[in-house]
């Protein structure tokens, strides 16, 4: 894994002290393009004075959230070798039990899974390893529902044997932050309500722009009952439990040196996502725009895109000396990464 120095804030401690000198964790989940890393980085400036780890793990080959989440004093974790949970006894193990030996503890850990990954076994960890029950809580599990895209993902028909991870994200959350509510009617966000409640009844629903929360209402809440979720998937601590992912969905991530033509990248993505914007759930990146001294960045979740800038203050700024490459993340269903590429390279200024 590789530390990073970000930009991280604090959380008022609300822990009573009943799990003596364990760290509480929580998971945060939902899937892509929900406004995880934008929840991170609302946690990381908040006023709560508390030390914050933050462990991420991207399905994408090229890690673009460490450059999305802003620059402060904390430490980010990155295991960027696949999908979490299928690394979850090695990696995920590994850096909690390096993290615990450490002389400066930390207030809270938050481990921000990546968006195809079902929380399950994540939180599997903490009850099935001695010495990270010893050194850990789970205070507990964040998913974050984008109110205006998440009904087709949970109503879609896998094949059999795979999962719909969006499904069990929100039936093992014990906070669910129903966020993008001002892009949705109230027809449609009571539409949305109704069918997470179909799912998960016991959760607490809380509704937020931007994901900006009390973060009193998600952290040190003490939330994750291990009785509860039993309840849901009575195989919960069986882990040889079978575990297949929905192979169709694949990421192709792309680096590429120079600088980009605005308007080509422009005409490039806006036709790229209105003719394959539903198979595409999620695209991201960290452009470097011929003209500019900012460093841009692009988010799409499906149709939906927007390219701001450092300059805007999104993002950080180029730092001296550094390599001003661009890097894009594409997340969906029957990718053509040549395809892909090509109209990548095209948006180049010759």
């Amino acid at each position: 894994e590789q530390s990073r120095t970000m930009d991280f804030c604090e959380v008022t401690n609300t822990d009573g002290g009943s799990n003596g000198d364990r760290t509480p964790c929580s998971i945060l989940t939902g899937f892509l393009g929900a406004g995880k890393t934008t929840l991170v980085n609302h946690i990381l400036k908040g006023r709560h004075g508390l030390k914050i780890a933050v462990i991420e793990n991207e399905f994408g080959e090229v890690g673009v959230d460490d450059a999305l989440v802003l620059e402060t004093e904390e430490e980010v974790f990155e295991m960027n070798n696949g999908c979490i949970c299928c690394t979850v006894r090695g990696d995920l193990m590994r850096i909690l039990n390096k993290l615990s030996k450490r002389e400066t503890k930390f207030d809270h850990i938050l481990i921000e899974t990546t968006g195809l990954a079902d929380p399950a076994p994540v939180a599997q960890t903490f009850f099935v390893d001695e010495d990270i029950k010893a050194s850990y809580s789970l205070d507990a599990i964040i998913t974050v529902v984008d109110c205006a895209h998440v009904i087709p993902h949970l109503d879609e028909v896998k094949p059999e044997g795979v999962e719909n991870e969006s499904v069990e994200q929100v039936a093992f959350a014990d906070k669910i932050l129903l966020n993008k509510i001002d892009l949705v009617t109230q027809e449609e966000k009571d539409a949305v309500i109704a069918k997470v409640r179909g799912i998960n009844k016991l959760a607490e629903v809380i509704e937020t722009t931007q994901s900006a929360v009390d973060l009193n209402r998600i952290l040190g809440v003490k939330a994750f009952d291990l009785d509860r979720v039993l309840q849901v998937e009575e195989d919960f601590l069986d882990t040889e439990g079978e575990h297949e992912h929905d192979n169709s969905v694949t990421s192709v991530g792309i680096t590429l040196p120079g600088a980009l033509s605005l308007p080509k990248l422009n005409l490039w993505l806006t036709t790229l996502l209105q003719t394959r914007g539903t198979d595409i759930f999620r695209s991201k990146g960290v452009l470097n725009i011929s003209g500019s001294d900012s460093r841009h960045v692009f988010q799409g979740v499906h149709m939906l895109m927007g390219i701001s800038s450092s300059e805007e203050g999104v993002g950080r700024g180029w730092k001296e000396g550094e390599e001003r490459e661009n890097r894009i993340v594409f997340i969906g269903r029957n990718l053509n990464r040549e395809e892909l590429v090509e109209g990548f390279k095209n948006c180049l200024v010759q």
